[in-house]
């Protein structure tokens, strides 16, 4: 009951941030951003969960880490490190509920997004003279990947579709920032940015149910 009520809050107040907020005042913009990752990880706390509790609170530290990052975004290199730290801990939750190694479809995609994305992104900033972001972009492409990698492997389809659209979205982030503008880029990074927040908070819950039921057989 209450996760639905919660999860009608979070899509109200990211529609009310996405497509009502103007950018201006930043401090006004930056509260409306982070009222709908507040939701997800109360979303995320009221799950149950299987003992040892400690998929469960790897994913809530990784929400809290993303979501101070959502408000540190706007300095561009310390977003980006706190992002990166934030998916680390979502690597160390999916390792623990590895179910499977991950499909090699999977690994194939994976390997050719990264590799192509690497090269157009920072190929882009490298040619700017910007070495140093460029690091930082190819270190941060590396670690989502990763992410995305043990996400598979936990054969948990809600965090397997939520590591899909944290990359995507990452991908139209960086595109708008360092290749071309994206009309109403705002939406097309913040829609898939909070339903894979959304759904890795919910990969708590479908963790927790898979687990019953293997309990009961």
């Amino acid at each position: 009951m209450w996760s639905k009520i919660i999860s009608v809050f979070i899509a109200v107040m990211g529609i009310v941030y996405i497509f009502f907020i103007p950018e201006d005042p930043v401090s006004t913009k930056i509260i409306f951003k982070l009222i709908p990752m507040l939701l997800i990880l109360l979303l995320a706390f009221i799950q149950p969960s299987e003992e040892p509790k400690k998929y469960k609170l790897l994913i809530i530290v990784g929400l809290f880490v993303c979501m101070l990052a959502d408000g540190l975004i706007y300095w561009f290199i310390i977003g980006l490190i706190t992002f990166l730290i934030g998916h680390i801990w979502y690597i160390f939750a999916f390792r623990q509920i590895k179910a499977i190694l991950i499909p090699k479809w999977a690994a194939v995609m994976l390997l050719a997004y990264g590799v192509a994305m690497g090269i157009w992104i920072a190929g882009t900033v490298w040619s700017q003279g910007e070495y140093i972001l460029t690091v930082a972009v190819v270190i941060y492409m590396l670690v989502i990947l990763t992410m995305g990698w043990n996400a598979f492997q936990t054969a948990n389809k809600f965090a397997i579709i939520g590591a899909i659209l944290f990359i995507f979205s990452d991908s139209v982030l960086a595109i708008n920032k360092f290749i071309i503008d994206i009309p109403f880029s705002d939406a097309f990074i913040m829609i898939p940015y909070y339903g894979a927040q959304f759904l890795i908070a919910f990969s708590i819950y479908a963790h927790y149910s898979a687990s019953r039921k293997n309990l009961l057989k």
